[in-house]
């Protein structure tokens, strides 16, 4: 007799809650971006700013991140771009809102995990309207699996990014 935690009942219970706590997750991300959709992803920088100094870190991190990877991917998709323009204000915001947002996020790599995970999930289910993928398939795919490389990156280098972080005074919070 297979035991109640095995039972066909409690896998269709336990995967409805997944379900539906992933749905709420990704309706809480949407409002986190809502008005952004088909801007430029500069605005992603300003909401992530906001955020952060509203104290809402975890929040900050998940917009930072995805509004990082639509620009990407909008810088890849537009070469021509006047280097002195989109490229600089990237530069200048990943260091002026990336860096604070980067040395919290970093404090928790399992948590960061998580929200590089939800980044790309997000992406894929509400596709940048700004640098459509249809549009735009190779900068759009290169710059994803740029993120999950790095993603897997900071997993694999977890004890040393630890161990870095102390030796530069700075607290893991996990």
């Amino acid at each position: 007799m297979p035991s109640a935690l095995a039972s066909p009942t409690r896998r269709a219970a336990l995967a409805f809650i997944a379900a539906a706590l992933a749905g709420a997750a990704s309706a809480n991300e949407a409002q986190l971006v809502a008005g952004l959709e088909g801007d430029h992803p500069a605005g992603y920088y300003r909401r992530a700013a906001d955020l952060f100094r509203a104290g809402r870190r975890d929040e900050a991190v998940f917009v930072f991140y995805l509004g990082q990877l639509r620009y990407r991917t909008h810088l890849a998709a537009r070469p021509d771009l006047p280097r002195d323009r989109d490229a600089a204000a990237f530069a200048s915001l990943s260091e002026v809102v990336g860096r604070p947002v980067n040395e919290y996020a970093f404090g928790d790599i399992p948590a960061l995990d998580r929200t590089l995970q939800a980044v790309l999930a997000y992406d894929a289910a509400r596709p940048d309207a700004f640098t459509p993928p249809d549009r735009f398939p190779q900068a759009s795919r290169s710059n994803r699996e740029g993120m999950e490389r790095f993603r897997a990156q900071i997993v694999a280098q977890q004890q040393s990014i630890r161990a870095q972080r102390v030796a530069n005074g700075l607290t893991n919070r996990n």
